[in-house]
């Protein structure tokens, strides 16, 4: 009579990183991670190169020319814009016909001929941000006028004048926000939106794959299901995890490398570092349900009934995130759902990107987040024990989780 063979008793921690390492060589081989990790740093590049490249050649500097007989009027013509915000730079021009040529090649959007009276030519029309400047100085011009008339220093008068502006104090000053700010913002919750959907399926197509070909009956002699599980979202988030810092580090080198945001008040590592962060925090919360739920099921067409509503929970900050955030980050919804455990891991780096966040409400949200872990960790072990080994129709929830 045949002894069965004595298996080889491995540790929680062995085993763990046994399932860990199966899926990590799977997946890393997969051309689906491949390719999709080489789009995702291929647009963030490109991205950044077209952000540069249209940057470079935005000037929004207006070039006018200013005649010899209306040179006087090219450093109030500068002041003047300066105070209504429009940034002038002003180019002599020895005659009218030179004056026309630059005008009709695109180097000049207007050509200042005369000050008494104040006469311009242009193109075609005036453009927009020069109609205030230029109305601004005819009524400068015609003060002088009347300041020399009566023997003053009309010069010296319209320096002044055009320099004056009001002293604002505001109640409730509005924080300012710049354009880096707000794109880091923007990229930060479609990133993570994108990482956690697709890691999070990966765990769920996993489990019902393996529980559809019976592989999970053959490893569930070797290991307990809760190692396996916990493997499975171990080895998944490395995968994911790689395919975030990949990104991350391919946005901001490029950024760095063309100077994008030089001129913005982000700190690019800090922010950089909190979306892996809330990355891996997201993901093992997402990972944790996902699993769990698909192991209710046998075929993975069956996979989206079950885990619809956990990926409709994640739309919700998603969507909130990329409408309301970058352009009101001080929206109660906003603020408030960046606390709120599956929500926080989207909304509360996108806030850090966009300054709007003090320590201690990172600290809250967080805490937050890794109390609801154990509780997630215990359930979705129960769930996957109970339900996974159970082949055919799809097993009730309350079944799994009052299963003995």
């Amino acid at each position: 009579m045949s002894q069965r063979p004595n298996l080889v008793e491995i540790s929680d921690g062995a085993a763990v990183r046994l399932v860990a390492g199966r899926e990590i060589s799977t997946r890393f081989r997969s051309k689906a991670f491949i390719w999709t990790t080489i789009a995702l740093v291929a647009a963030v590049v490109l991205g950044g190169v077209i952000l540069d490249f249209t940057q470079s050649r935005s000037d929004p500097t207006q070039h006018v020319g200013v005649l010899p007989a209306a040179s006087s009027a090219a450093e109030q013509l500068v002041a003047t814009a300066a105070v209504i915000g429009v940034t002038v730079e002003t180019q002599e021009v020895s005659s009218a016909d030179d004056g026309e040529a630059l005008l009709t090649d695109g180097t000049l959007v207007a050509l200042v001929t005369s000050t008494d009276p104040l006469e311009v030519t242009v193109q075609t029309s005036m453009p927009e941000q020069l109609i205030g400047v230029f109305a601004t100085l005819a009524q400068q011009e015609a003060l002088s006028s009347a300041i020399t008339g009566l023997g003053g220093d009309a010069g010296e008068v319209g320096r002044a004048i055009a320099q004056a502006a009001p002293d604002v104090t505001a109640l409730e000053p509005e924080p300012e926000r710049d354009a880096g700010q707000i794109v880091a913002g923007f990229l930060s919750g479609i990133l993570l939106f994108i990482s956690l959907m697709t890691a999070g399926q990966l765990v769920a197509q996993g489990v019902v794959e393996e529980k559809s070909s019976r592989v999970v009956e053959l490893l569930l002699a070797t290991v307990r299901p809760w190692q396996l599980m916990a493997g499975k979202v171990l080895g998944i988030g490395v995968i994911g995890l790689t395919q975030v810092v990949l990104v991350v580090g391919a946005g901001a080198g490029t950024a760095l490398a063309l100077g994008l945001l030089d001129a913005s008040s982000i700190n690019l590592g800090v922010t950089a570092l909190w979306v892996v962060i809330w990355f891996v925090v997201g993901f093992t919360m997402y990972a944790l349900a996902l699993g769990a739920l698909a192991a209710l099921v046998s075929r993975q067409e069956d996979v989206g009934s079950v885990t619809a509503p956990v990926l409709t929970l994640m739309m919700i900050p998603y969507l909130v995130g990329v409408t309301i955030g970058p352009w009101d980050p001080t929206n109660p919804l906003f603020v408030g759902l960046s606390y709120v455990p599956f929500c926080s891991p989207m909304l509360m780096p996108m806030r850090i990107a966009l300054g709007e966040v003090a320590a201690w409400e990172v600290a809250l949200s967080l805490a937050l987040s890794l109390a609801l872990v154990p509780v997630l960790v215990w359930l979705a072990g129960r769930v996957y024990s109970n339900a996974v080994l159970r082949s055919g129709g799809r097993v009730k929830l309350k079944d799994a989780l009052t299963a003995r």
